[in-house]
């Protein structure tokens, strides 16, 4: 899979009950590349996208928006490295998605994603790309 196609799962079902609401899998850590091909799959999916959230520490040269398919996505910057994602819809509306790193193998990966869209899952990202990576 080529850098910028989002490779992105979501939970199925609208009772939200896990921690984790979908799971990302960036191709490279480049982050002009990567965001727009997510941002428009998020939209396509969940309606338009207001802002997203992300750790800086795993990306390189963060803006503060970014116009995506001629809408403006605020990105929020933070860095405490829980290797999520926070992403809003609308005003209120916050999903949270695990973001596998661009260099984690192909297996171990498919296992993460699996794992954060099961419904009821109890478990924080980083728990998962531990448990995923043995």
């Amino acid at each position: 899979m080529r850098p910028g196609t989002a490779l992105l799962r979501l939970t199925t079902t609208h009772e939200r009950r896990s921690i984790l609401d979908g799971a990302w899998w960036p191709r490279s850590r480049n982050f002009a590349t990567e965001l727009p091909g997510l941002i428009s799959a998020l939209t396509e999916r969940l309606g338009p996208i207001t802002r997203i959230g992300l750790d800086s520490a795993a990306w390189d040269d963060m803006p503060t928006r970014m116009t995506v398919d001629d809408r403006v996505v605020h990105i929020d910057v933070f860095s405490v490295g829980d290797d999520t994602a926070l992403v809003t819809r609308g005003d209120q509306d916050h999903f949270s998605l695990l973001v596998i790193p661009p260099e984690t193998p192909p297996e171990a990966a498919r296992a993460a994603m699996t794992e954060a869209v099961r419904s009821g899952n109890p478990k924080q990202a980083q728990q998962i790309l531990i448990d995923t990576s043995r």
